[in-house]
C-alpha cells in the first residue's frame, strides 16, 4: 500500500509530491482529509495569551495613561 499527501483542485486528486505507482494499472484510492498543520504563534499572540492571565478588575482607570505614576511613584502627568 502506498499513502501519498494530495489536494483536490476542483477537479481532480492532485498528488503532492512525485509518486511511483505502476501505469495502466487500475488503483483503488481511499480520501480521508487530514487536519493542516498549525501555524506557529506570533510574539504578538502569546503576549495576548499571558495579559489574558492578569485580571482588569480592581485598576484605576487611568492606569495605563499614568502608569509611570502607579509603577515608579512618578506625578501623575496632566
Amino acid at each position: 500500500m502506498t499513502i501519498l499527501k494530495a489536494h483536490f483542485d476542483g477537479k481532480v486528486i492532485v498528488p503532492d509530491e512525485p509518486v511511483d505507482l505502476p501505469m495502466g494499472r487500475v488503483l483503488e484510492v481511499r480520501v480521508e482529509p487530514i487536519e493542516p498543520p498549525q501555524q506557529p504563534k506570533t510574539t504578538l499572540q502569546k503576549l495576548a495569551e499571558v495579559a489574558r492571565e492578569f485580571p482588569a478588575e480592581g485598576l484605576p482607570p487611568d492606569a495605563a495613561a499614568q502608569h509611570d505614576h502607579y509603577l515608579y511613584g512618578t506625578p501623575k502627568a496632566d
